[in-house]
This record gives structure tokens, sequence and C-alpha cells, in this order.
């Protein structure tokens, strides 16, 4: 079964490649020109070809629980990080989301070029204080102009069951600009694996926050309230793939 994993993430590689540099290209001629709010849905496109072609290619799909929980105005989106998935399946359910990411990223032939496209909001890692600077006002500038911000705390992609330790930049944003902000857990790490080449079959588990209201909490205060709440859902998906509650 793992040789047979491994062939089907080969071949799901090769066409992702492809559609990259295929889609990333059309876009850099079309999409650029075009008002963000239309580009965005072009660049869409991708993402959801992407999600139905490692269902096909590798049999990862998911279910969500509270999607309709996400409001239509802008806020911020708290997400736990296992996996590349979340980072193309979570753009797909919101008008326009901007991406919190290391600028590294954006240097990426075709992939980079096409990610730049989505107004991300591209932070030096190496230099945290001034990151944090970068992060606090450009979110609030995407914010201000409609635009959702998605965030990751844990900085970099963990592997699945280990508890999670949120950074505050999230929390400070929502604290600093009143926005309310939607926490997102998932178990993608379990099937798109972090430096593995095959993919588990599976159905990824993802659950959504109603919005929560940031007014007069601190910016520690909703750290834990998102690290708790994700915490929960990640701890009631191993409990129901144990097989000890039903989902």
């Amino acid at each position: 079964m793992s040789a047979l994993n491994t062939l089907r993430a080969i071949i799901f590689y090769i066409v992702y490649a492809a559609s990259v540099v295929v889609h990333s290209t059309l876009m850099l001629c079309v999409a650029a020109f075009m008002p963000y709010p239309k580009r965005y849905r072009l660049l869409m496109l991708w993402n959801r070809f992407a999600v139905q072609w490692v269902r096909v290619a590798c049999g990862v799909r998911f279910s969500v629980d509270g999607i309709d929980n996400l409001p239509a105005h802008p806020v911020i989106v708290i997400s736990n990080h296992q996996s590349a998935w979340e980072t193309v399946y979570l753009p797909t359910r919101f008008p326009q989301l901007c991406t919190l990411l290391k600028r590294e990223l954006l240097r990426i032939p075709f992939f980079g070029w096409g990610l730049a496209l989505m107004r991300p909001i591209a932070i030096d890692r190496d230099n945290p204080r001034e990151a944090l600077k970068q992060m606090m006002s450009k979110a609030t500038r995407r914010l201000e102009d409609g635009c959702s911000v998605l965030i990751f705390p844990e900085g970099t992609r963990v592997l699945p069951g280990t508890k999670l330790r949120f950074a505050r930049g999230a929390g400070q944003l929502a604290a600093n600009t009143g926005a309310q902000f939607v926490c997102v857990a998932h178990n993608a790490g379990k099937y798109w694996p972090i430096k593995q080449l095959a993919k588990k079959p599976g159905t990824i588990r993802v659950a959504i926050s109603p919005p929560f209201d940031s007014t007069g909490l601190s910016a520690a205060a909703i750290t834990s309230l998102a690290q708790n709440w994700i915490q929960s859902k990640l701890d009631e998906f191993e409990q129901v793939d144990a097989g000890f509650v039903t989902s």
C-alpha cells in the first residue's frame, strides 16, 4: 500500500507542478491587470483544482463542520498549521483572504509569482521585531480594504499530535483592530504529511468556529481563547479517529 501511495503521490506532484506553471503564467499575463476581487476569483481556480486533484490522485478528501460560521465581512482567521493542504483550501472559502507568510515563498519560480498576486503579507522571519511591525501595519490595511487575514500562530508546520503553542501576533492584531476572529482546526497533516512524499488516503477533518468578538480582550486572552478552542477540536478529532466517540 505504501508503494502505491508513493506512486499516486508522484503522479499527483507531476500534474500539480505543471498546473502551477501554467496557471501562474496565465495569471501573470491576464489577472495581474484586473481589479483585485476579480483577480482573486480567477486565482482560486487553481486552489480548487488542487484540492480536487489530491482527492482524485491520492484519495485525500475533507469534511468541514461549521462552514456556515464564516461571515461575509472581513475577519482574522486563526488556524493551526500541519501541511500545505490548509494553505490551499482555506483561501477558497473567502471572497478575499490574505495570508501571513515568510517572504522567501514569493521567490519560488511560478508558485511564488502567482502567490504574490494574492496580496499576501510577506514578512522577514529573521527579524522578529520588524516582522511584527510589518504584520500589524499590512494586516490592518488589508482588513480596512475588505480582506480577511489568515494567520498560523505556530509560525511553521508541526506534526499532528503536537500540543499547540501559539505566538501572540494574531491576538495582538485582533486586540489592536477590534476585528472579529474565527478559529479553524484541522488534521490535514495526518493525510498530507510534512517532509513525506506519499499522501495517506482518508478524510481531513476541519472545524470552523463562530466569529468571536475581540472588543475588550487583551492579546493574551484572544490567543488563549483561540489556542484552547483549536486544541479541543484537535483532541476531539483524535478521539473520533480512535473510535472513542462518534462524529
